[in-house]
């Protein structure tokens, strides 16, 4: 099955405007934006046909020319990633049989999640939609629930069900939990990985639907294929001893530095 990965960025970021062109700094003292640390997370996944950055900039067109990415110019209407990759698609010519969604927040991003997504999807022939979810230790929750205390949106959060299927995401910490955690402990919690594989009727049909009040109020683009009666599949993943964010806020940028130089990633 052809796979085309696609890097939806925008530089108009409400919370953080310019984040695709944010210099991080690896273990060995490296400088790279955002958007190239997601490109090469992007073009580290086996089995994939195609990547390219999505975007309406051109100073991320730009950017990502000049570390060798493939670019897509779309419209600076795209309400979101999930409508971007659908433009790109169609853009494209259409032809894919998968159409992932790596997020340019996601540096950090295995190459291992996206193949397993991958393989998730094509063995659920009945989702149109699937998305890793990542059961959180108890620092990963404890960050979680830090950045809420604080008044930050850090991660989403996923529950689901027996079969997978996802029943909520949200930017709160869900579900509720009493108990306390040590470090290293599992908890109940799982991390929602900011990456979707579509199938291509799913997608093409997402941009038809109105956002609906879940979406807008939590601000997550899933749940729009969820309130209009689509399957998303949650696709547990397994961490293999690396640390996993997104960068969501500009606090973020020294956490994830913090994390690469403890991972020794360059």
């Amino acid at each position: 099955m052809s796979v085309l990965i696609a890097i939806p960025a925008r530089y108009a970021s409400s919370r953080y405007p310019g984040k695709p062109l944010v210099p991080l700094t690896g273990a060995n003292g490296t400088s790279m934006t955002l958007i190239e640390r997601s490109w090469r997370a992007a073009i580290s996944a086996s089995g994939v046909d195609r990547v390219v950055v999505a975007t309406d900039d051109d100073r991320i067109r730009e950017a990502a020319e000049g570390f060798g990415a493939e670019v897509v110019m779309t419209s600076d209407t795209c309400r979101n990633g999930t409508e971007r990759c659908a433009e790109t698609h169609a853009v494209l010519g259409g032809g894919y049989e998968i159409v992932v969604n790596l997020q340019g927040d996601a540096p950090l991003t295995p190459h291992w999640f996206v193949e397993d997504l991958i393989s998730g999807l094509r063995a659920a022939p009945e989702a149109g939609v699937a998305t890793p979810v990542l059961r959180c230790d108890g620092d990963a929750l404890n960050g979680l629930l830090n950045d809420r205390k604080h008044g930050r949106v850090g991660g989403t959060t996923a529950v689901f069900g027996n079969d997978h299927s996802a029943l909520y995401f949200s930017k709160e910490v869900i579900p509720f939990t009493s108990e306390i955690y040590a470090s290293t402990d599992p908890t109940p919690v799982f991390h929602h990985v900011g990456v979707y594989a579509y199938r291509p009727d799913a997608l093409a049909a997402y941009p038809s639907w109105p956002s609906g009040p879940l979406e807008s109020l939590e601000g997550l683009e899933q749940l729009r294929f969820m309130e209009n009666g689509r399957k998303v599949l949650c696709v547990e993943v397994e961490a293999k001893g690396r640390q996993f964010w997104e960068l969501n806020n500009p606090q973020d940028v020294a956490k994830i530095e913090e994390m690469m130089a403890e991972m020794g990633l360059e």
